[in-house]
Parts: C-alpha cells; sequence; structure tokens
C-alpha cells in the first residue's frame, strides 16, 4: 500500500522564484533565505519520494474570478509552468500521477468532500516555487505531482477546520491505494504578509513561530482557529497558512499514530515583503 513518510511546509514568495532564475541567490539579501533550503534540498535527495501531493493556491492563473473552486485537484499527465504576466518561469514541465490522483479524487469524494475535479491546468509560482526551493534547478523534477489548489484568494475561504479534516480525507486515501508508494505531502503559502492597505508590508514574527509551535505540537487545536485570528495577526494573505494544516492532517498522528519527528525547521524574514516558514516533519 502506498504510504505518507512525511509532510513538507513552505512559502512560496514569487520573488523566490524570481531571485533564482535571475541567478540572485549569492546576493547578500537572498542568501540567508537559500541557506534555510540547502538541508532541505540533501534530505529530499536522500528521502526521494515516488509521488508528491503539493498544496498551493493559484493565483488568477487556472483559475479567476470567473470560476473559484474551493478544492481542485489536479488529475492531469502533466502541467505547464504558467505565464503570470511576464512569461513562464524557466523551470521543468510539472509531470502528474493521473492514476494516483483519481484514487484520491474518488475516495475524497466518497469521504463527503467535494472535489473539482481539473483535468487541464497551468501551474503559477505557487506550485513551483516550493519546487525550486526544494529541488534546486533540475532538468527535470524529480518525481511525479499531484497539484491541489484551494481557494484562499476570494472569500469565502475554507476553515481550518475543514482543511485539517480534509488532510485526515487525504490521507486515508494515499494510505489505501494499493501500490508501493513513497508519498510525500506539501503544504505551501504564508507566512505573515499583508500586500495591500495601511497594512501592507505587516509581518509578525511572534505570531508566525506560535503558529510552528503549535502546527507540530497540537495541530487539531490550531485548526479551530478562526479566520479573524489569522487576518488581523498574520495580515489578509496570512490566511494562506489553512493550507498547511491540510498536509498536517495526513500525517500519521491525525489518524491516531506515533507523532512525526521534525527533521527542518527554518523561519526569516524578510524574502520581498513577505516572512518565509518553511518545516519538514517525518512520519514516526
Amino acid at each position: 500500500m502506498a504510504r505518507i513518510t512525511a509532510s513538507v511546509y513552505t512559502s512560496h514568495v514569487p520573488a523566490i522564484g524570481a531571485a533564482i532564475d535571475t541567478k540572485k541567490t549569492g546576493e547578500d539579501y537572498w542568501k540567508p533565505v537559500f541557506k534555510g533550503y540547502e538541508f532541505s534540498k540533501e534530505w529530499l535527495k536522500n528521502e526521494k519520494p515516488d509521488v508528491i501531493f503539493l498544496v498551493f493556491n493559484d493565483h488568477a492563473t487556472a483559475f479567476s474570478l470567473d470560476f473559484i473552486p474551493t478544492f481542485a485537484i489536479g488529475t492531469a499527465a502533466e502541467y505547464t509552468p504558467a505565464d503570470e504576466g511576464w512569461g513562464p518561469r524557466p523551470v521543468p514541465k510539472v509531470i502528474g500521477h493521473p492514476r494516483l490522483a483519481g484514487h484520491i479524487a474518488q475516495s475524497v469524494i466518497q469521504d463527503d468532500f467535494d472535489l473539482t475535479i481539473v483535468n487541464k491546468m497551468d501551474v503559477d509560482h505557487g506550485l513551483t516555487v516550493p519546487l525550486s526551493l526544494m529541488c534546486g534547478e533540475p532538468q527535470a523534477w524529480p518525481c511525479p505531482v499531484i497539484p491541489f489548489a484551494v481557494n484562499v484568494v476570494q472569500y469565502p475561504v475554507p476553515s481550518g477546520r475543514r482543511c485539517y479534516m480534509l488532510g485526515q480525507a487525504i490521507g486515508r486515501a494515499i494510505r489505501s491505494y494499493d501500490e508501493d508508494l513513497n508519498v510525500q505531502i506539501w503544504g505551501t503559502g504564508g507566512m505573515s504578509h499583508q500586500l495591500q492597505g495601511p497594512r501592507a508590508g505587516l509581518i509578525n514574527r511572534e505570531w508566525d513561530n506560535a503558529f510552528l509551535d503549535q502546527l507540530i505540537a497540537d495541530p487539531d487545536a490550531l485548526s479551530k482557529k478562526p479566520h479573524i485570528d489569522y487576518v488581523r495577526e498574520a495580515g489578509s494573505e496570512g490566511i494562506e497558512l489553512v493550507m498547511w494544516l491540510i498536509a498536517r492532517g495526513a500525517m500519521s498522528d491525525a489518524a491516531g499514530g506515533a507523532k512525526p519527528k521534525v527533521a527542518h525547521r527554518f523561519y526569516h524574514v524578510p524574502a520581498s515583503n513577505t516572512a518565509v516558514g518553511h518545516l519538514i516533519l517525518e512520519n514516526a
């Protein structure tokens, strides 16, 4: 049967992708950011998964205000990097895993979660920046990826509790797949940031690190945090952090198993106008 061996959490700041693509990672401003992922790159080489289930949010590329699915699973064989207004990122095409994605969709929908099935989708920085941070600049990504898009752009957005419970359902779905696969689940977005209005540039270091503490130690309680707390403390775009709860809900302890091991934790401010958080949890 398939198994979830680890979860990975990381911000997906578009300026990070631009720094990689324009060869600025060695500049003094960016060095501390990329240093925080040096361990992660080696870890991923040693713990290479067969499939990555990657939770992200689309930034008006695959979807728009004309059509906004709350949860959308990619079931295609491949995905092209999106043109977000300045051309597609110069990164490899993303190869999907239609059979596992179809199984997850079937299982999760039968588990009473409504998913939108997406058979054709371009993927933006929300998905490609985490891959770049963890994999560097390869000719091809190291394994197939199942994109899972969550609406955290246009209200109403799903609650943290709903996301955590959905993660539990995804975990059950993956563990019921009848092929010996090593699956990692990644949650992306956040941490604290606000891009507009009088609070533009807001970063809350204390709140971010308290979120990481609770994500590790008590995700069930964290999942009950109301939206207003995210917006007030982490900024209007801080709500992206509910996507981390999907990845956390898929871990073994959320199904009654042992607590995960913290393999790596990193936090840095700022990167562009955003706090960067990163965490790797390994299932016991």
